[in-house]
């Protein structure tokens, strides 16, 4: 089969994190497994025009990365002794593993990719333990890295997301995330951190980063940042798929059971959220008839059995307003009164001003537009989520409502100069131009 750019972009983006952790396996190197992924793109991009997508290519990207890491070390093999000769130091003892060079410490003769060297094996008996994206997740999110380089390298690595669309999921210059991403991976190195699940009673101290990592995959795919698509369904499968393996494995962990039940929830929603057009379609607006009844209804028994469970978090909290929205059959019939006490809550356990800017608009719904749009004011005020359309979007949507036409459609504008998402600006666009053009 032919192959253009834009299919080999997606297949290198859902096959990446795949990859990454077979070759982790096998050569315990990130830059290693990194460059050799890197290596196996190009020599698709050359090849598979001309001979089609193999029938397999995850297979055939993993063994033409593995041949090129190995390329890779033999060549620095030779070429750190001749360096070392030509600086004068003992031409003793060099090549792999001598602390010289970009990949020390890879064995000279990689094992081969079925064998778990350094892993504890009475820790893959549970089967989600033996899943290499799971391993790279907890490599990633190792206690010696920074949380915010934790959560980045992991949506870099196993979420296959760029540097751009990371940036912006933390709200921080392109550069910035960039020399984040860097250290990252460089204190790996330097540490010493070995590709392999963390022990039993190491598994709390690093859980609460592997969520937070899984919940901004999620949210990146449902709602794409700074593209032409309001939906990145690789991106949603994924972190459903992680989520599912977090249960597996932590079956007792009230948490993790309230992002798998929150993330059923919203992607139960998934094929609602975008018209035949490709526009945006909000939550009031949507067909719920096209809600995926299934997830549904595993999405709101996990979040029975995450409250049971407690204690109460702010994930549980989340999946418990998505379950409200859920089980509602129309928009009149949601229940707003309790979905601003749950905020209230969340708020407490989690405050953040994306989480005062949802309750502010549950609260909108709950009591008035008048109501919703003074905490919105608030937030303004306070120099809330600067350079994010959210605030602005929402502000123009309640000035409307509450017939203030003028300053709405300055709020609309306020948002249209902030919005990165094409199918998002189309929305806000045509409401703009609605109101405008309204007599």
């Amino acid at each position: 089969m032919p192959v253009s750019g834009g299919i080999a972009e997606d297949l290198f983006r859902t096959e990446s994190a795949r990859v990454l952790g077979a070759l982790m396996r096998r050569f315990g190197n990130l830059d290693l497994a990194e460059d050799g992924f890197q290596d196996a793109c190009v020599s698709a991009i050359e090849t598979w025009p001309e001979q089609g997508v193999p029938l397999n290519p995850g297979a055939w990207l993993t063994t033409v990365a593995g041949n090129a890491a190995l390329d890779r070390i033999r060549r620095e093999a030779k070429r750190l002794p001749k360096e070392v000769e030509a600086a004068g130091l003992p031409a003793t003892g060099f090549g792999a593993g001598t602390g010289f060079g970009r990949y020390a410490g890879v064995p000279s003769e990689p094992a081969s990719p079925g064998a778990d060297m350094e892993y504890d094996l009475s820790l893959l008996d549970d089967g989600p333990l033996a899943d290499d994206q799971l391993r790279l997740v907890f490599l990633c999110c190792h206690p010696a890295l920074s949380v915010e380089a934790q959560i980045a390298l992991t949506l870099r690595t196993v979420g296959g997301l760029t540097t751009p669309e990371i940036a912006r999921a933390f709200l921080v210059a392109e550069p910035t995330m960039a020399q984040r991403l860097v250290r990252a991976k460089r204190k790996i190195v330097l540490a010493g951190i070995p590709f392999r699940m963390p022990e039993r009673d190491q598994f709390a101290e690093r859980t609460a980063s592997v969520l937070h990592v899984v919940y901004l995959i999620f949210n990146e795919g449902y709602a794409a940042s700074g593209t032409d698509t309001v939906v990145r369904t690789d991106l949603c499968l994924e972190a459903v798929r992680l989520a599912s393996l977090l249960e597996r494995l932590l079956p007792e962990d009230a948490e993790v059971l309230g992002l798998k039940a929150l993330l059923t929830l919203h992607d139960a929603r998934r094929a609602s959220r975008v018209d035949s057009r490709g526009h945006l379609v909000p939550l009031v607006e949507q067909d719920r008839g096209q809600w995926n009844a299934h997830q549904v209804r595993v999405g709101v028994g996990l979040v029975e059995r995450a409250l049971a469970i407690g204690p109460i978090g702010p994930y549980q909290l989340q999946a418990a307003i998505a379950a409200l929205h859920a089980e509602a059959t129309s928009p009149g019939e949601t229940d707003w009164a309790q979905i601003v006490e749950l905020y209230r809550l969340l708020e407490h356990l989690a405050p953040g001003p994306l989480v005062s800017l949802n309750s502010a608009v549950a609260v909108a719904m709950a009591q008035g537009p008048g109501v919703g749009l003074a905490l919105l004011d608030e937030l303004a005020a306070a120099g809330e989520l600067p350079g994010h359309h959210r605030l602005p979007a929402a502000r123009a949507q309640l000035l409307e409502q509450l017939g203030r036409r003028e300053e709405a459609l300055a709020a609309y504008d306020d948002a249209l100069a902030l919005v990165g998402n094409v199918p998002e600006r189309t929305y806000l666009t045509e409401r703009r131009n609605r109101l405008a053009d309204s007599t």
